[in-house]
């Protein structure tokens, strides 16, 4: 009730306009694109709790020491050992068994900006467990954030980060010039016509 009332409030005042599909009504693989600001966490944020929708996402184990631990994992945050990867696969498909409808919110694109490629993860944790994946957005030019459409991945990654590539075209995230775009390592290498 509080968060509800919170996010009323942010986005009563913000430049910003939630512009966005229903919220998911399963449990789902929430991509947060483009990432390129430390603003897209609030954003996130106010777009869940205006939603009503249960988030979870991972962060460097570093962010959890300290004082800091209690507020992140009380914000949804989980810590990801990258030593210990599949327990986060573990945790996840707990909590999917266990009925909660939640939004796993990964930033594939890696830490806002500088990046060749985005970061698979959110692929095989949306395979691995059966959960579809939503796409979350950031875009300036339009000063609107929101969800777009959820749908299940068809493990064709090619095909799959195509439809992604579609939707994020004309997403510039907060600031534009980190923009990393939309491709995995794992896609079949483009054939360059004539060669």
């Amino acid at each position: 009730m509080l968060r509800r009332l919170i996010a009323r409030v942010f986005w009563t005042f913000s430049r910003w306009t939630l512009a966005s599909e229903p919220a998911p009504t399963r449990p789902t693989v929430l991509i947060g694109a483009p990432h390129t600001s430390n603003w897209d966490f609030v954003l996130m944020l106010g777009i869940a709790w205006r939603l009503g929708i249960e988030v979870h996402w991972l962060g460097k184990k570093s962010l959890f020491r300290g004082w800091r631990g209690p507020l992140m994992r009380r914000l949804g945050g989980i810590p990801v050992d990258r030593e210990d990867p599949a327990r986060v696969v573990g945790e996840v498909v707990a909590q999917v068994n266990a009925g909660t409808v939640f939004g796993l919110v990964v930033t594939p694109d890696g830490t806002r900006g500088g990046n060749t490629y985005w970061k698979s993860g959110f692929y095989r944790i949306a395979r691995e467990t059966g959960m579809p994946v939503t796409l979350g957005f950031v875009d300036r030019t339009t000063m609107t954030t929101g969800l777009g459409p959820t749908f299940d991945l068809t493990g064709d990654v090619a095909a799959d980060m195509d439809r992604i590539r579609v939707f994020y075209a004309d997403k510039a995230g907060v600031r534009p010039e980190r923009r990393t775009e939309p491709r995995l390592r794992e896609e079949r290498p483009e054939i360059t016509p004539g060669l």
